[in-house]
């Protein structure tokens, strides 16, 4: 899969509210290119994570 496939496959998760999923699938995507737009995605879940629930984030 392409970073490009992962970012996408992300956002899928991320829409059905499965953020754990999201991250680790922008994670994915932002190894294969740092330049990626997981980037941006991974750090607005993070933002969202950090002030509902830390918990939720468990790569």
């Amino acid at each position: 899969m392409t970073a490009e496939d992962y970012y996408k496959l992300g956002n899928t998760f991320r829409k059905e509210g499965n953020w754990q999923e999201a991250i680790n699938n922008y994670i994915k995507a932002i190894e294969l290119d740092p330049q990626s737009p997981a980037v941006e995605a991974k750090r607005m879940l993070d933002d969202i994570l950090d002030y509902y629930c830390k918990d939720m984030y468990n790569p």
